[in-house]
């Protein structure tokens, strides 16, 4: 009898089919609603073939759909929560992103510092 797979490592595997820029670009896309390849290799500055591949990746875990149309191939996402997925990350991003640029805001404002050195000799 074989045993199935943790919940954190098919997590783990979700995560890592998300962690290539250009399935992620695709997914954002996809989000807001179905694209043809055609359209999504205008949007996206990479050749068919790699295009094709991420696609073959995201189709493999069942994140997106494809469709016939004619001569066009159309793909959608499997799954809205794909969308809210990618919106919460966006959010998670842009409060470590504020927050890095506070502490660069109280960084500038704290002015140069002065290197360390010698302390001052008393009547020197």
């Amino acid at each position: 009898m074989t045993r199935a797979a943790p919940l954190y490592q098919l997590k783990a595997e979700f995560f890592k089919t998300l962690g290539h820029p250009v399935r992620i670009r695709v997914l954002e896309l996809l989000s807001r609603r179905e694209h043809a390849v055609s359209e999504m290799l205008a949007e996206i500055a990479v050749e068919p073939a790699h295009l094709s591949q991420q696609l073959a990746v995201l189709r493999r875990a069942n994140l997106v759909v494809a469709r016939r149309e004619g001569s066009a191939v159309h793909y959608a996402l499997t799954d809205p929560r794909v969308a809210e997925l990618l919106a919460v990350a966006r959010a998670i991003l842009s409060g470590v992103l504020a927050g890095q640029a506070e502490l660069l805001a109280d960084l500038r404002a704290a002015g140069p510092e002065s290197p360390p050195g010698p302390e001052p000799t008393p009547g020197g």
